[in-house]
């Protein structure tokens, strides 16, 4: 063989050697490729969805149903993922007209998730239904707009603008108007229609939370909201003072009642004591007099002369009186006015 003819053959043999070498190396990619798409990691935060060939062949939705799974290798197979996190929906404020033609400013927010029930797969529910977590959150802005107008539109400004007490107050406390917003927005975004058909049921989308974040009203609005929350404070002042003052009647009537009973008691005891005192001297005048009758009859005479007697007395009495006797006759026992009564202890001469 010549040098031409080895030079040909070896320019015919080179590209048939590329040529195997990339078969093998787009072989293996391909292999590879369909090892690794055969292989289906489910992470704890997300809900996975099997399907071979457009229908669904696995469903991983549980907590038990976390980490490494196998399905048919793409096209065959696909996986579809989905956070299974709770979601945040902060749509924008709109403005609405309540019933007495008053634009507000109302501010919602809703907390979300795909349904993770233990009898039911609510993922293949919204997978069917919704979709994505995009179309969630669309049908969720569509759903909430409608509520809320329809609930501020049957309330007045004057319901929006309802001041809260935050001790409560002598009345119940009562909550505040944007729980209450809050909590029928809630019930309604569960129930999902008029039907009474739940959410959950109908779009595998369960409600954790929804509330209203704050009502804003506009600035020609504002002088009336003034208006109104200076009197909603003016009634809290006034239920205030009101019940300070029944506190302050109760509290009086109570000290008059004890004032009283004190009073009462008092008397009664001054009653008590003077009549045992009564009794007492009336007890020892007794015993005066049976020890001595002569001596109790002068003592209550001198006592009449004390009572009725001073400068300015002028008695007109009879000579017969029992009152002139002492005076005429002296003390008896005494001697005669103008005679010496004898010393006590005189002796008599021998």
């Amino acid at each position: 063989m010549t040098n031409d003819q080895r030079s040909m053959s070896n320019d015919q043999s080179q590209p048939t050697h590329w040529r195997r070498t990339i078969t093998v190396i787009v072989l293996i990619a391909v292999i590879a490729s369909a090892a690794v798409s055969s292989v289906v990691l489910v992470d704890e935060t997300e809900l996975v969805i099997v399907e071979r060939l457009g229908h669904i062949s696995a469903v991983y939705d549980r907590p038990t149903d976390r980490g490494l799974h196998f399905k048919w290798p793409w096209p065959v197979g696909t996986a579809r993922r989905f956070d299974a996190r709770v979601q945040l929906f902060d749509p924008p404020g709109r403005e609405i007209f309540t019933r007495d033609k008053k634009n507000v400013t109302v501010e919602t927010f809703v907390c979300w998730r795909i349904g993770q029930s233990e009898s039911k797969q609510s993922v293949v529910t919204f997978f069917r239904s919704l979709g994505s977590h995009e179309a969630a959150a669309a049908r969720l802005e569509s759903r909430l707009r409608s509520i809320v107008a329809t609930r501020v539109g049957q309330l007045e400004l004057s319901n929006l603008l309802r001041v809260d007490d935050p001790e409560a107050g002598p009345a119940a406390n009562q909550a505040g108007v944007l729980e209450d917003l809050s909590r029928e927005i809630r019930e309604q975004l569960q129930q999902g229609r008029a039907d009474g058909e739940p959410l959950l049921e109908r779009l595998g989308i369960e409600i954790v939370d929804a509330r209203v974040k704050r009502i804003n009203f506009p600035l020609g609005n504002q002088q009336a909201v003034f208006e109104r929350m200076k009197s909603e404070r003016q009634k809290i002042a006034d239920r205030y003072r009101s019940a300070g003052l029944a506190a302050s009647t109760v509290i009086r009537s109570h000290a008059d009642r004890q004032h009283a009973e004190l009073l009462a008691k008092a008397d009664g005891d001054a009653e008590r004591i003077r009549g045992e005192a009564e009794a007492e001297a009336t007890s020892i005048l007794n015993q005066a007099h049976a020890a001595d009758p002569e001596f109790y009859r002068t003592m209550r005479t001198l006592d009449a002369y004390r009572t009725i007697l001073n400068d300015k007395t002028t008695l007109v009495l009879s000579a017969s009186s029992s009152l002139l006797k002492m005076l005429s006759e002296g003390v008896p026992g005494d001697a005669k006015p103008g005679e010496l009564k004898p010393a006590a202890n005189a002796t008599t001469a021998p």
